[in-house]
């Protein structure tokens, strides 16, 4: 064929990508990197303040940490095609390790929700599921018709159910309530009309007082006592009441870093997992809470921008789901410490002290890194 016959852009046309040494070669986003080094170091501060300046405890946090760097430095390597494949068998693989919890799992304060390998880690499978989830639900809709049609939406809620109900019955309220809200978002996102979404919330609604008959006592004491704390002030109204204490002494500037009165005379419970932010706040006031959350903000602004550039339904809904997940932790761990959510267990992203947690979050911007770099062209 002669030359003259071959099809060409015009130059304004091309679609070119301009080249990134770390992006393409370690497939690393550079802007997500860089927060998730502040947030961890600002993390690890409060943590070795929270934990009264104890050594072992802020290096066994930073050993966690930067395994959490290097799992999101592998995953960030790996083609989403591959993650879209093994998917099912993840998800599988968790559900497994669910069910395998209730035989075998290791009992902390009246729930089963720990596996432990003897000689070698303990873990809690139901995080894993909050990656798992993601993946099984954008990779049932990557081949299949948008907005999903009936059919598709019931298996999808079936995929949803199953697990929250294996994990509720442990009992885990706050990772239950994340996984139907990440679930619920996905199938939004996927397009699932108006009328599902409000006819969804209703039924919700209408079979609270059914929920409210399988709870626990002391889930449904939680409830109650978020009306009104002052109820039991030295049970199980604690929590809040020295909470709320705490972050309204630190006032704007906050009583200095390592002087918190209520966290190191033992007047703030769980001050290095769930309520490390009335630490934050007493220490360095509002202006301290105000650094973290801009820095969650951005870190959000930036994994939606991620989220937005993905060039297939797999993608996109991954990338979506995992940033809203982080969006759903930060939510509900400050609604949580400040009284306006009742306590469910839900740790402070990044900051509060633990290791599965840790790992799965990295994990999942890992994933989100893929997505975006491995991408074929982008404009």
């Amino acid at each position: 064929m002669s030359a003259d016959f071959v099809r060409q852009l015009p130059q304004s046309m091309l679609l070119t990508r301009k080249k990134s040494f770390i992006r393409d070669v370690f497939h690393i986003d550079l802007p997500t990197l860089a927060l998730l080094i502040f947030i961890s170091s600002f993390g690890l501060l409060i943590l070795y303040s929270a934990v009264g300046r104890e050594v072992d405890p802020f290096l066994n946090q930073s050993a966690k940490i930067s395994l959490g760097f290097l799992a999101m430095f592998v995953l960030a390597q790996i083609p989403p095609i591959l993650f879209m494949r093994i998917a099912p068998w993840f998800f599988l693989l968790a559900l497994f390790l669910l069910v395998a919890t209730f035989f075998y799992g290791v009992e902390v304060k009246g729930s089963r929700r720990w596996l432990r390998i003897p000689g070698f880690i303990s873990f809690q499978p139901s995080e894993l599921m909050k990656l798992a989830l993601p993946l099984m639900l954008a990779r049932y809709f990557q081949n299949r018709h948008l907005p999903p049609r009936p059919r598709n939406i019931f298996w999808a809620t079936i995929m949803i159910a199953v697990p929250v109900f294996l994990i509720g019955v442990q009992p885990d309220l706050g990772t239950s309530l994340i996984l139907i809200i990440t679930g619920v978002f996905l199938l939004f996102v996927a397009g699932i009309p108006w009328r599902l979404v409000f006819s969804s919330l209703a039924i919700g609604l209408l079979s609270m007082p059914l929920l409210w008959s399988f709870m626990h006592d002391y889930q449904r004491q939680r409830i109650l006592i978020l009306f009104d704390p002052e109820s039991d002030a030295l049970g199980a109204g604690w929590n809040i009441i020295q909470s709320k204490t705490a972050i309204g002494s630190g006032g704007v500037f906050g009583k200095g870093l390592f002087q918190g009165t209520q966290s190191n005379l033992d007047f703030l419970p769980e001050t290095r997992t769930d309520f490390i932010l009335a630490v934050l706040g007493e220490e360095l006031g509002f202006s301290g809470i105000v650094l973290l959350l801009s820095m969650y903000g951005l870190l959000i602004a930036r994994g939606v921008l991620l989220a937005v550039n993905a060039q297939d339904t797999f993608g996109r809904l991954v990338s979506i789901s995992i940033v809203f997940t982080f969006f759903v932790y930060v939510f509900v761990n400050i609604g949580m410490v400040i009284g306006i959510l009742p306590v469910v267990g839900v740790p402070l992203p990044f900051v509060s002290y633990g290791g599965t947690s840790v790992l799965t979050l990295f994990a999942g911007f890992g994933i989100l890194m893929s997505i975006q770099n491995h991408r074929r062209i982008s404009l």
